[in-house]
């Protein structure tokens, strides 16, 4: 992805409000299941770590992984996700 691409998409970010709350739980199936649907209803998505805080960094790099996502940014305890529906890693916005 390319810098002005990661720019625009922090720039979207910045109005949204946490669409999804990592718990205590951790990621679970259904958790993998619901960022899933989010990501793919909505592209751009931004994550709180409600729990698990001091595995946050990792966390959020290995849910980009799992879920197929690019991982725009990780800013204290909110995490914001791309994924377009052809191409992940490619697409543009």
């Amino acid at each position: 992805m390319t810098n002005p691409t990661l720019r625009q998409l922090k720039a979207r970010s910045q109005q949204l409000k946490p669409a999804i709350h990592l718990g205590k739980a951790g990621p679970t199936p259904e958790f993998l299941t619901a960022l899933g649907e989010v990501l793919d209803r909505t592209h751009l998505v931004k994550l709180r770590f409600e729990a698990m805080k001091d595995e946050r960094k990792t966390l959020s790099k290995k849910l980009a992984e799992i879920t197929g996502a690019v991982l725009v940014q990780q800013v204290g305890h909110t995490a914001v996700y791309y994924r377009n529906r052809n191409s992940p890693e490619t697409q543009e916005p």
